[in-house]
């Protein structure tokens, strides 16, 4: 059983390999370099955080293709909502 443990790694291993699977499909998906999808991923939670607390263990983000449209689907678990956070433009505050 150790020897398993050694060659898969650990759970925390298991959430690693599981995140860089999905940006793999995803990428296959979207024809999106992953250095561009990271950033995406990046950006959005920089903005998100500014108004809830997130899950960012849990978020999926993926691309459905139909015909010739793409849309981006993300399923963010929000934690809390902030409240009395100032209207902000360009991160600062109006």
């Amino acid at each position: 059983m150790g020897f398993l443990k050694k060659l898969f790694g650990s759970t925390g291993s298991k959430s690693i390999a599981k995140e860089r699977l999905q940006i793999v499909l995803i990428h296959d998906r979207s024809d999106i370099s992953p250095e561009m999808l990271e950033g995406l991923r990046s950006d959005m939670i920089a903005v998100i955080t500014r108004y809830m607390d997130i899950d960012t263990s849990r978020i999926e983000m993926d691309f459905d293709r139909a015909d010739r449209s793409v849309a981006f689907v993300a399923n963010i678990p929000v934690l809390r909502i902030k409240r009395g956070v100032a209207s902000l433009q360009n991160g600062k505050p109006l």
